[in-house]
């Protein structure tokens, strides 16, 4: 038996990223019969549709496979969950997994984070530096489709940048004002290391490379669609991947002497 992960890396001449690790829904047939978990919960604690908003003029990689079989953004030990403290209460499996099969997993994880390292190191060799933006989505309606968004605690959008260098604080204000303020004048709640300060991804990659590039987890409230049902609003996601291709020019117009 050989797991299949799907994942996908488009290269361009750009010395930025867009990742989208949690957007994935699949699970290899090969795990299904362990599976306790339904599609509908698994796919609520997915990041549904973050692979359009990583449609950007940047290199890509996204995930097809579902962080329910592998989750890129935890260290290896917690890249399963095999208990449901390690994903949000819910049981994943019906029984515990054969070690051969979490041994498979385990590869997968460490030939998945070798290819990134690399793809990251080839942008740093080329350009001097990098930037990813690591986008996900979250849920403000745990308490049911009817509840009120606490807003004061969930901004529309959140970036975690708790991992990065210093250096790289003035870049972080310049994207966040460019991120709060739409082409139409409407005005976006985008704060930094209020809900999420950024994963396990984001910190492996400020500490394999240091100062030479920075990574922005960028959590978008999930308004852009109903989390309980799964429907997507594509108006509001639209308007969500226009901010995000807004930070280009500001982007472009920061590194211009790097080059």
């Amino acid at each position: 038996m050989s797991l299949s992960y799907l994942y996908q890396f488009e290269n361009y001449r750009s010395p930025f990223w867009a990742f989208a690790i949690h957007d994935g829904h699949h699970i290899d047939a090969d795990l299904e019969t362990y599976l306790h978990i339904a599609p509908e919960d698994r796919l609520r604690e997915e990041d549904p549709y973050t692979a359009i908003l990583a449609e950007l003029p940047f290199n890509r990689f996204v995930c097809g496979t579902s962080r329910f079989q592998l989750d890129l953004n935890r260290s290896k030990d917690g890249a399963i969950y095999l208990t449901p403290e390690q994903s949000w209460g819910i049981q994943v499996w019906r029984s515990a997994l054969p070690q051969q099969i979490k041994d498979q997993l385990y590869e997968s994880y460490d030939m998945l984070y070798r290819k990134i390292t690399q793809q990251i190191q080839n942008t740093i060799d080329r350009y001097g530096y990098f930037v990813v933006y690591d986008i996900h989505s979250y849920n403000a309606l745990r308490d049911g489709p009817t509840a009120m968004i606490d807003k004061v605690n969930n901004p529309q959008i959140n970036i975690g940048t708790a991992n990065n260098h210093s250096k790289w604080q003035e870049l972080t204000s310049s994207l966040m004002d460019v991120l709060r303020t739409g082409k139409d004048g409407q005005v976006y709640d985008v704060r930094e290391n209020v809900k999420f300060k950024g994963g396990f991804l984001s910190s492996y990659l400020n500490e394999q490379f240091g100062d030479k590039g920075c990574v922005f987890s960028i959590e978008f409230r999930k308004d852009f669609m109903n989390e309980w049902t799964g429907e997507v609003y594509p108006q509001k996601l639209q308007e969500y991947k226009q901010l995000l291709m807004q930070t280009t020019d500001t982007l472009e117009s920061y590194f211009a002497y790097e080059r």
